[in-house]
């Protein structure tokens, strides 16, 4: 089966994601006239991949530069890396957590391993800190949202979930606003 957007489509795709967009941004502009300091009571999370072969994820890294350096840099198809977890908030970091298996192998994140994350070790962290005030947002990465891993979320954080599917609706195709995409 081949899927095919038409101009009119994709108009009103991109229409739909404009308006999750906007009623996000309604919801954040009332937090922050309510509490003026709202963005300082979330903890924002995102995992990085780090190759092991010295290649850099070019989504994580942002040079700036006058001229264009134009470097090609060859690498293997399928490199081994190894993705780590954090989550930061006005007041400190929690983690990181290294994706790892039991024999101490770089893993995949798929839903189980982020779910069993999530009980193992961001739970009690978050108990360690006593930051049960504070919102938690996610991107739409598929382990985050997974039925199950929404259901364990919103059992721990009830509506303070900023997720795609979770209480506060994070927009589907949204650019990564969290400040981990330029400090992780």
């Amino acid at each position: 089966m081949s899927f095919f957007y038409s101009k009119d489509n994709l108009v009103a795709l991109h229409f739909k994601y404009d308006q999750s967009r906007r009623r996000f941004v309604e919801w954040a502009q009332n937090e922050i006239a309510v509490v003026p300091d709202f963005h300082k009571r979330i903890l924002f999370s995102d995992e990085a991949h780090f190759w092991l072969n010295g290649y850099v994820n070019k989504q994580n890294c942002r040079i700036w530069s006058e001229a264009n350096p134009q470097v090609y840099v060859e690498t293997p198809l399928h490199p081994e890396k190894l993705t780590v977890w954090c989550a930061l908030w006005a007041g400190g970091v929690i983690g990181p957590y290294f994706f790892k298996n039991d024999e101490g192998h770089n893993v995949r994140v798929h839903g189980d391993r982020y779910r069993a994350m999530i009980t193992n070790f961001f739970i009690p962290e978050l108990n360690n800190h006593h930051v049960q005030e504070l919102g938690f947002q996610q991107d739409g990465a598929t382990c985050h949202t997974a039925r199950a891993t929404i259901d364990l979320l919103k059992d721990t954080l009830g509506d303070r979930l900023i997720s795609r599917f979770g209480p506060v609706n994070w927009p589907p195709r949204s650019c990564d606003l969290t400040p981990l995409d330029y400090f992780l």
